[in-house]
């Protein structure tokens, strides 16, 4: 008599897919905040009347918490527990919410952003290594991390968009509002349906690597975003120094410390782990960078309201959802990881391509350059972030999640200031001479001054104005092609035979022997004597 096979217990069933939806929605906010204020900010400043400085701490604090405290939290999510720290971080990022929502003074609205910050910093980290832990199985964890790095480049794009929604109809305030129904879910459900996950042997926790950390990161990252902005200040150069002398000590730290925030055996452990975050860097260099110049075209070269530019903008966002599943099948049918990886740098390329040759009046062509260009890092972002989770030891999953995400903060970074550097340059070459003063440093200032000058002189200006910056687009998206490529190039060689994610052993399953050969491949994740792993 025949009988029924049992279901194998490393797939995930009804019980993890239902967890990672909740999952999801802490990520899709964490993502929206940083673009949620672009609509928000004239009522805010209407309101709460903050100086200049105020309100460029209100936009920038909490970009500049949340890269900062990353790897510190990915690390200490390992210690006392994944998902301890994304409750609470739900926690945290709720309450800064309310906060936020009514404060009366820059001051309040500032700290709570800050807090914001630092609740972020806790979810990012925890959500992609619960993906881990959830997904044992190789190929539903491949399927569950495109969809969480779809979702993560998708709330970017729906954080300027809502906001604009929401300031519409309601007050400044309900911007932040709408994080709290998502956390108090996840706040209910996650303890329901995610079992606990943690390192079972971390070694004490390195404090003196948290300052390091920090000083490595924030100097870093305020340099760079304000290059773009300013200009290459002397100041912003400093900054950048100054980060990355504190980024060497952070590792030297890494190397002497017993029991360091981020241990170098995640790069000398399995194949892939090293290249996977300096590619995945590489792509968010060439999201946020093309970034810079869509938003300011749509706006400043069409002549698109804020609220039209962020509905437009969104359009592209239709293709990311095909181009995760599409990698993952072609991995999971025997391709090749690096030619996959490849192949997105590539497809992001051919985007830049698009850019290349778009005129001062070619909005289908910018939205098409921008969803190839959005498709191939989700592409590379979803197969690194796989590659990178299944190659670093199981009980680290939480530092190497922030890593990843620390990188991505970097590449963003550095994207925007070197080719929104490139592009400023050739503006201010291709601009006529004597033109108003500002007018020459950006194409907003441009806009500006000829609105006070007579119509023939102010047509003039602004036609030169959107032709100068356009050229400069032009060479940026030169630039970020060529560096696409050549990414492609070591993709296809560094990642050609990296080892496909293994499936995790059983929940529950005993430490590792640190002795074993073994040591690091196994997932201690305690549960509830006679629950089901799967759920079902």
């Amino acid at each position: 008599m025949a009988t029924n096979p049992m279901p194998d217990p490393a797939r995930a069933g009804r019980k993890e897919w239902t967890a990672l939806a909740v999952l999801m929605l802490p990520l899709l906010l964490v993502s929206m905040d940083v673009s949620v204020l672009y609509f928000a900010i004239p009522a805010i400043n209407a309101d709460l009347e903050p100086t200049g400085t105020q309100q460029l701490w209100i936009f920038d604090i909490y970009a500049f918490v949340l890269a900062g405290l990353l790897m510190t939290m990915g690390s200490l999510g390992d210690r006392v527990g994944r998902r301890r720290l994304l409750l609470f971080g739900a926690a945290a990022f709720g309450a800064a919410s309310l906060t936020a929502a009514y404060a009366d003074s820059a001051e309040l609205l500032i700290a709570a952003r800050a807090v914001l910050g630092i609740g972020g910093a806790t979810l990012m980290p925890s959500t992609l290594a619960l993906v881990r832990t959830l997904f044992r199985d190789a190929g539903q964890r491949a399927t569950a991390i495109g969809i969480w790095s779809g979702v993560l480049v998708a709330g970017v794009a729906l954080g300027s968009v809502l906001s604009g929604l929401l300031v519409e109809f309601f007050w400044w305030g309900s911007v932040f509002l709408v994080n709290l129904p998502a956390m108090a879910l996840l706040l209910l459900l996650a303890p329901v349906l995610i079992p606990e996950s943690k390192d079972p042997s971390p070694g004490r926790f390195d404090l003196l690597s948290v300052p390091l950390s920090m000083a490595a990161v924030l100097p870093v990252v305020y340099g760079l975003k304000e290059i773009p902005s300013e200009g290459v200040h002397v100041e912003y150069v400093v900054s950048v120094a100054v980060g990355l002398v504190f980024a060497a000590l952070f590792v030297r730290r890494q190397h002497t410390a017993a029991s360091p925030l981020i241990s170098p055996a995640l790069f000398r452990g399995a194949r892939g782990f090293g290249p996977a975050v300096v590619l995945n860097l590489v792509s968010s260099f060439a999201m946020m960078g093309s970034a810079y110049y869509t938003t300011q075209y749509l706006q400043s070269v069409l002549g698109k309201s804020a609220m039209e530019a962020a509905l437009w903008a969104l359009l592209p966002s239709v293709l990311i959802g095909c181009a995760a599943p599409v990698a993952t099948a072609l991995v999971r049918r025997g391709t090749d990881r690096a030619y996959v990886v490849a192949g997105g740098f590539a497809l992001s390329a051919c985007g830049y391509g698009l850019l290349f040759v778009a005129d001062t009046d070619a909005l289908w062509t910018v939205l098409a350059g921008a969803g190839v260009l959005a498709c191939g890092a989700v592409v590379v972002g979803s197969q690194l972030t796989d590659l990178a989770l299944g190659s670093a030891p199981a009980e680290k999953a939480g530092a190497a999640s922030s890593l990843l995400e620390t990188g991505q903060e970097f590449g963003g970074a550095l994207g925007m200031a070197v080719l929104g550097s490139i592009g400023t340059a050739v503006y201010r070459d291709e601009m006529p001479a004597g033109v108003p003063e500002g007018a020459r440093e950006t194409l907003g200032g441009a806009l500006a001054a000829a609105g006070h000058l007579p119509s023939p002189a102010s047509e003039a200006l602004v036609a030169a104005a959107r032709s100068s910056f356009t050229s400069g687009m032009h060479v940026a998206a030169l630039a970020g092609a060529g560096v696409l490529l050549a990414a492609a190039g070591v993709a296809w060689v560094a990642l050609r035979g990296a080892p496909q994610s293994r499936p995790f052993p059983k929940l529950g399953a005993l430490p590792p022997d640190p002795r074993s050969s073994n040591a690091g491949g196994a997932e201690y994740v305690p549960v509830r004597q006679g629950s089901s792993p799967s759920g079902d």
